[in-house]
């Protein structure tokens, strides 16, 4: 099957030679310019690898990001010619999956590529549903059912928090981390806000929510989903 790249970048010749090359390479490729234009392409394109450049014309890289994250698991290789610390913490606590500086080796650049089409389903391909007692969490479709088949309603906040954990079985998903998936905000430190949330999420999942079997809070530390 055939990986699609959304490459964005606004910088014309530098995202022409990326998307020539990636078609050599027999990747399919749709072309961004700008922020706007990505979100508009990764929602009806579903591509299997985004390329991102943090400064755009419009939209900050890490806002994309942050927006992305809201619904996709796509894996997201950040393109920066930011080489600060900051700028790279940043983009992988909101969620991106890598992080390449300018100028680049293109040979690495691709084989990043590589490596993160092997870490997830390609496109088209069935995602077994992770049960979470007798409820069935379909990321795919981010749908979750109930015992009896019924479809269980949850806000975009409860499902990226829910996202979160169940990406991560058995791990730790430290506070900071988790507080950055809900307020896009890797200085936010207001736990109660977190407490808040995943009160809701075992009110809707668990069998008994004031004894959690699933979604266990380490004190002091952060979250873990347990099956």
């Amino acid at each position: 099957m055939t990986v699609t790249v959304l490459v964005v970048e606004d910088e014309h010749g530098l995202l022409r030679a990326l998307s020539m090359n990636l078609a050599a390479r027999g990747y399919d490729v749709v072309e961004a310019g700008s922020g706007t234009k990505a979100l508009t392409a990764a929602a009806s394109e579903h591509p299997d690898v985004v390329i991102l450049d943090l400064g755009l014309p419009d939209l900050s890289g890490f806002d994309v990001i942050k927006t992305l994250r809201t619904y996709s698991r796509v894996p997201i290789i950040v393109l920066s010619a930011r080489t600060g610390s900051s700028d790279k913490v940043t983009a992988l606590d909101l969620g991106a999956d890598d992080y390449v500086t300018k100028p680049f080796n293109v040979e690495e650049l691709f084989a990043r590529v590589r490596a993160a089409t092997r870490r997830v389903p390609a496109t088209g391909e069935r995602v077994e549903p992770i049960m979470l007692g007798r409820v069935s969490i379909d990321t795919a479709t981010m749908t979750v059912t109930g015992p009896d088949g019924e479809r269980i309603h949850l806000t975009p906040t409860e499902w990226r928090l829910l996202d979160a954990l169940v990406r991560n079985p058995g791990r730790l998903v430290p506070t900071r981390l988790l507080l950055t998936q809900l307020r896009g905000d890797p200085d936010h430190t207001d736990s109660s806000y977190l407490r808040i949330y995943m009160a809701q999420l075992r009110k809707k999942l668990e069998d008994e929510p004031s004894r959690p079997r699933h979604l266990i809070t380490e004190p002091g530390m952060g979250y873990r989903f347990q099956q």
